[in-house]
């Protein structure tokens, strides 16, 4: 890559939360395609297609922000296989406090979709370990959605309001 891509990425890197709307959700999502990711320490570039195939259907083909979302997700990933201060733990209580947080994102975690990455697990382990995976964030996407249903619709609300 060259130096301008690479100064161009770091700064955008740097400023994403000033240059991308909605960059919660974004960040949010991110942070699921990338703990089902992460769990398999030999995950491949099919992953990051799928995410991509995923990023395209979820902003209706807006392939810059397709590409923002696998782009973050892959530097979520590399922080955790690289030890670089991020693990699949902490990754799980950043998904939790963000959820406490905007309970609304809970309606962004989207099995389904999730449930491609497993296709390309060969390790029978690591796939019970997605599985697992999968199955928590079913429950706290559950969870949340039953027990945080009127805060839910008065975010909503409130965003509503502020797109008109």
């Amino acid at each position: 890559m060259g130096l301008t891509f690479t100064l161009k990425h770091r700064f955008f890197s740097a400023f994403r939360e000033l240059f991308v709307h909605h960059h919660g959700s974004l960040a949010f999502r991110s942070k699921l395609f990338a703990l089902v990711i992460s769990a398999d320490s030999e995950s491949t570039l099919e992953s990051f297609m799928v995410v991509k195939k995923e990023a395209l259907k979820i902003y209706s083909n807006d392939e810059s922000r397709a590409n923002l979302l696998v782009t973050y997700t892959m530097e979520l990933v590399n922080k955790i296989h690289n030890g670089n201060g991020l693990s699949i733990d902490s990754l799980v209580d950043s998904i939790v406090r963000e959820l406490k947080f905007a309970p609304r994102y809970a309606k962004k975690i989207d099995i389904e979709s999730l449930k491609q990455l497993l296709e390309l697990t060969n390790n029978e382990d690591i796939l019970t370990y997605q599985k697992n995976i999968l199955e928590f964030l079913q429950n706290i996407k559950d969870e949340t959605l039953n027990t945080k249903k009127n805060q839910i619709e008065s975010d909503e609300k409130k965003l509503s309001v502020e797109k008109n």
